[in-house]
């Protein structure tokens, strides 16, 4: 059994709605995956990718066993 899991999923979010997960107000981003699953995120991690429109972009993410990140990137 592989100790990584792989997700992929859109997000489509607009600067204004994204402000209060970057203040910290609001944790976690709730996506979900192309095969349907929930997933909730720590925002932190897309603050990279906030730019003045948004976050409008698909990713993958990987996570160890544990649920720990290991990456997420724009595909």
């Amino acid at each position: 059994m592989s100790s990584q899991h792989q997700f992929q999923f859109g997000l489509n979010i607009t600067y204004q709605e994204f402000l209060p997960y970057y203040r910290g107000e609001i944790n976690k981003v709730e996506v979900i995956d192309l095969t349907g699953r929930t997933l909730w995120i720590n925002a932190r991690h897309f603050r990279p990718f906030l730019t003045s429109v948004g976050i409008k972009a698909y990713f993958r993410m990987t996570i160890d066993a544990q649920g720990n990140l290991i990456t997420l990137i724009k595909i």
